[in-house]
């Protein structure tokens, strides 16, 4: 099927030295991925969802066929990604290195025709491709100025625009709006989804959970290269079985946060950190309604209070719920 991925219990394990001693070093197993299994349909934008570290860039290696899977096997667009590497390749377009896959010394025009001829596009079809592109991504007046002279959020807007060279029915892009200001995220997430509508697939990864509930038809949530939770972002908020969130943020120790567990209507309670203090995030059957219980049970538990943020729940919610811990956390490298 076109646009579509399979994956069957996809696993990637690196092998890692670690000095011990002065002339001896040891074998260490860095596990990536372990047994992914999930299906993205045709049209649809999927969200691979984690913190940095999480094994999602490793798993669009091997979708894109930079990396061999250790154990397991995935299919795109039918081909098999090992077996079939070339049409694999032909039928996808990538953003996975942001800026570092551009040459600097071309002007943004000329990087894209270049990648048009690796894709063995003819010389007039990869210029008018490439007019396309810089006309979509409103890049007109920077086409013909060398890269160097771009900034961070114009060289990335023109990685993006190398992704869509081949026209591809799959597009995986890989944290797409990094680095990006605002307005042009914006104008970037616009471009997403106006490809889907005409009949892209789309794989999006990020660690930014607004962005994946603009975007996303359905999403996975990766952690330590295991797959925690996907579906639909709907269903993955309301998974969670509450109307409301509080965010409590200040000096708030381990015995204070598990007497706040202790009350009837806190279904759970996870301590995290944030910067120099701690946030307390409770998911409660309602929030505004226990949110007194919430402020006397902590301040008798020697809690100090700085801030308190009720709100409806989030795809960042679920994270936490999932991991007991925050987006901003790295996972160790992958």
């Amino acid at each position: 099927m076109q646009g579509s991925v399979r994956i069957e219990n996809l696993g990637k394990t690196y092998q890692t030295k670690h000095r011990k001693g002065l002339f001896k070093t040891e074998r260490r197993e860095v596990v990536a991925l372990d047994s992914v299994s999930f299906e993205v349909n045709p049209g649809e934008i999927f969200g691979l969802l984690g913190p940095n570290g999480a094994g999602k860039t490793t798993l669009i290696k091997i979708l894109t066929t930079l990396l061999l899977p250790s154990v397991g096997d995935a299919w795109v667009n039918g081909q098999h990604v090992v077996r079939d590497a070339n049409p694999v390749r032909a039928s996808v377009g990538c953003m996975l290195m942001g800026e570092r896959g551009l040459y600097w010394k071309l002007t943004g025009r000329e990087n894209l025709i270049y990648f048009g001829a690796l894709y063995h596009l003819s010389p007039a079809s990869r210029r008018a491709r490439a007019d396309e592109i810089l006309k979509l991504l409103d890049m007109g007046e920077l086409a013909d100025r060398a890269v160097e002279t771009y900034s961070s959020g114009q060289k990335m807007k023109l990685a993006f625009g190398k992704a869509l060279i081949n026209d591809a029915p799959l597009l995986v892009l890989d944290e797409p709006t990094n680095t990006l200001d605002v307005p042009s995220a914006s104008e970037l997430r616009a471009v997403v989804r106006q490809l889907n509508g005409q009949g892209k697939t789309i794989i999006y990864t990020t660690h930014i959970m607004a962005e994946a509930e603009m975007l996303c038809n359905r999403v996975a949530i990766i952690d330590h290269g295991h797959l925690l939770d996907m579906g639909v972002v709907s269903a993955l908020k309301a998974s969670l079985g509450r109307d409301q969130v509080t965010h409590i943020t200040g000096v708030i120790s381990s015995s204070a946060a598990d007497a706040v567990r202790g009350l009837e209507m806190v279904r759970r309670a996870t301590l995290t950190a944030e910067e120099g203090a701690t946030q307390l995030t409770v998911a409660s059957v309602n929030g505004k309604n226990t949110l007194a219980a919430l402020i006397e049970t902590l301040n008798q538990s020697g809690a100090l209070i700085q801030k308190i943020t009720p709100q409806d729940v989030t795809l960042e919610d679920v994270f936490i719920a999932k991991t007991g811990r925050t987006l901003a956390e790295d996972t160790s490298a992958r």
